[in-house]
């Protein structure tokens, strides 16, 4: 699958709760993170497709799991963010529950994409989730996103200091710098996309 595929990702559904999920065949790969990282952004920059999925300056506007179609065998997804969503606390719960259900038991997803804020990476949630992923043996790429907010020093400073602390997960983790403002690192993040789909 050419990297150019991206550009015909279609919206295909919503699900609430797991019995709304597509059929588990094929392969997805699910974009994760908090809710204000840039998550939605991310992968509208990455296919190409400005209002894909549904960006807000409100965190917390992904509350359902989407899910996008790039073929009949190939999926991206777009997961409710964690972490600052200020809704109900009975609606936070039930998101919970549907995400580590999805994350857990869905037999097509093929590994995570991580979004963290390239000014505040590491945070005790996204631990959690490479915990997680490591014990589900989930591949799990990191985007940096936001990285045109820092200088040049700050960002390599950053990169050197999370890739370190990358050593004590057990699963296959790999990290990189991006920027949907500048454009920085799209193609290294379709390449990661595609090595997973043809894997």
């Amino acid at each position: 699958m050419m990297t150019s595929s991206y550009q015909q990702a279609t919206f295909l559904k919503s699900a609430a709760y797991l019995k709304d999920l597509p059929p588990d065949i094929g392969k997805e790969i699910a974009f994760i993170g908090r809710s204000n990282s840039g998550k939605s952004t991310a992968l509208n920059v990455i296919t190409g497709i400005k209002k894909l999925a549904k960006t807000s300056k409100t965190p917390g506007r992904t509350q359902l799991i989407n899910f996008f179609t790039l073929n009949d065998q190939h999926r991206l997804v777009d997961l409710p963010g964690y972490g600052y969503a200020k809704v109900p606390e009975a609606i936070k719960q039930r998101w919970q529950k549907t995400l580590a259900e999805y994350l857990w038991a869905r037999k097509s997803l093929k590994g995570l994409i991580l979004i963290m804020d390239i000014r505040h990476p590491f945070k005790p949630q996204d631990q959690e989730m490479l915990y997680f992923a490591a014990q589900k043996h989930l591949n799990v790429h990191i985007l940096l996103t936001k990285a045109d907010k820092l200088s040049r020093k700050q960002i390599q400073e950053t990169l050197q200091k999370t890739t370190l602390l990358l050593g004590q997960y057990s699963n296959t983790v790999s990290i990189q710098v991006f920027s949907a403002t500048k454009k920085t690192g799209i193609l290294v993040a379709q390449q990661k996309l595609q090595s997973w789909f043809e894997d």
